[in-house]
């Protein structure tokens, strides 16, 4: 018997009892459409996680911290310096390693104007390893990058990058606290709807930074003007400073820090940095660098990837629990096959036996009731896929517009998640291509596999009595 023989025959044998197909068929319909809906809940969810982290922060990021006293292995003292920077930067697949430093510690202020009416906190600037801003990921609107080399504390100038918005920063010290004219705010407007420009013209006004310690006529003052190199390319992801602070090269920043601290005649033992950001080269790597730190001594640090990991653990073991579920579906239309497959062979039992004595092979047989049971599966899985892609569009349509439907909770986590910038993700299924190509396979094998028993069955009756058989 040939091959479409085969198959026309299994056609015309399922089309002969349509009914008790058609039920058949809404078995498998059914349990594709719950497996594929809550694979895409997942799916969906896990992309939502990771936008919200994105927004939030460097996934490929790790922050080292060196707070606190530190023991190696040998027990000796362990300290996040210049040393242990480059051993970090020698693991395998990071991209680049800095110390992070901020101004907190210095008293001082950021001036600029005739006589230095305008002025901003040493708080917003921030110390990093020049070399170490691109590879980071960190991009200039305008300008160059620091120069890198050592710091001299006969400078007299300072090299930094700015925000787009650092003007906004400064303040007018001639006025009161409680005035609103003191402070100028990105967006305001006058009574005319013009929009206002900030105090300072970064790109233009000469900016100096004065060190300060004590108060009134015994004050010490130190000064440096600053240099602007470059503006940053605003990214709140990586920063607030990217977008309203001062960066400069690390080394200045130390040196600044010696110099305050000689000033106010302090001696300070501190040999580690704060903070150091670690850049991984890919985000599949990012678990094995920080373990790797971690056998350094520093087992201190944090990354987006923890919290992405518990979250995809959460919402793997609601998939497992839901897909389960959904799962059974699938097993009651298999056995739903088993059944239509084994009452087909009984109504059928003096059809296989006349083929048999027409010199039919086993084979053959066994072949026309694997092909029904399998196209039972594989349409099956067709229209359960199709009712997947209908569902899946409506979920999305209706949470667009806010209206209910609030899915992926059941996977671990809200529906909406709010992005730095304010926006939200609503997306609560995904189907991909991959999951719609498995689904279909998988219906067509739930129904081969479902066709076995009832084609052994039907091979093993005897002819003689299959002919006799009413």
């Amino acid at each position: 018997m040939k091959i479409s023989d085969e198959i026309s025959l299994s056609a015309r044998n399922l089309l002969r009892r349509k009914g008790r197909t058609a039920l058949t068929l809404v078995g498998v319909v059914i349990g594709t459409c719950m497996v594929v809906l809550m694979i895409s809940l997942g799916i969906a969810q896990t992309k939502t996680n990771e936008e919200m982290l994105q927004s939030w922060g460097d996934l490929t990021q790790v922050e080292v911290y060196g707070y606190g006293t530190m023991m190696g292995s040998d027990g000796k003292p362990l300290y996040l310096d210049d040393a242990a920077i480059a051993n970090i930067k020698q693991i395998p697949h990071v991209a680049a390693a800095t110390p992070y430093a901020q101004g907190y510690n210095l008293d001082g202020t950021i001036s600029a104007g005739r006589n230095g009416r305008y002025t901003t906190g040493v708080y917003n600037i921030v110390g990093i390893d020049p070399t170490a801003l691109e590879p980071m990921g960190f991009a200039l609107q305008s300008g160059s990058w620091p120069t890198n080399g050592p710091a001299s504390e006969k400078a007299t100038k300072l090299q930094v990058l700015v925000g787009a918005s650092t003007g906004y920063s400064f303040e007018d010290s001639r006025k009161s606290y409680n005035s609103p004219k003191r402070y100028r705010y990105e967006g305001q407007t006058d009574a005319n709807g013009k929009e206002l420009p900030p105090f300072v013209d970064i790109n233009k006004d000469k900016m100096t930074l004065t060190i300060t310690v004590g108060e009134g006529s015994t004050a010490k003052t130190r000064s440096w003007e600053l240099e602007v190199v470059g503006v940053m390319e605003p990214d709140g992801a990586k920063g607030y400073w990217t977008q309203s602070g001062f960066v400069m090269r690390i080394q200045d920043l130390q040196m600044l820090q010696k110099v305050y601290n000689d000033m106010n005649k302090v001696k300070t033992d501190n040999k580690s940095y704060d903070e150091v950001y670690v850049k991984v080269d890919d985000l599949s790597n990012v678990t094995d660098v920080e373990d790797a730190i971690h056998e350094l001594g520093f087992s201190n640090t944090y990354s987006m990837n923890q919290q992405r990991e518990e979250m995809q653990q959460q919402v793997l073991k609601s998939q497992m629990i839901f897909g389960g579920i959904a799962a059974v579906s699938l097993l009651v239309a298999a056995i739903n096959i088993i059944n239509t497959m084994t009452m087909a062979i009984y109504e059928r039992t003096r059809e296989i036996g006349v083929m048999k004595v027409l010199g039919c092979e086993l084979g053959n047989i066994r072949t026309m009731f694997l092909l029904e049971s399998s196209t039972i599966g594989f349409i099956g899985g067709l229209i359960g896929l199709a009712v997947s892609l209908i569902a899946s569009f409506v979920l999305n349509h209706l949470s667009a517009f806010g209206q209910g439907f609030d899915l992926s909770g059941l996977m671990g986590g809200d529906s909406y998640y709010y992005m730095m910038d304010g926006s939200s993700s609503g997306t609560i299924s995904v189907i991909p291509p991959w999951l719609m190509l498995a689904a279909l396979v998988f219906a067509t094998l739930v129904g081969l596999v479902a066709g076995i028993l009832p084609a052994n069955k039907a091979v093993k009756i005897s002819a003689l009595e299959a002919i006799r058989h009413d």
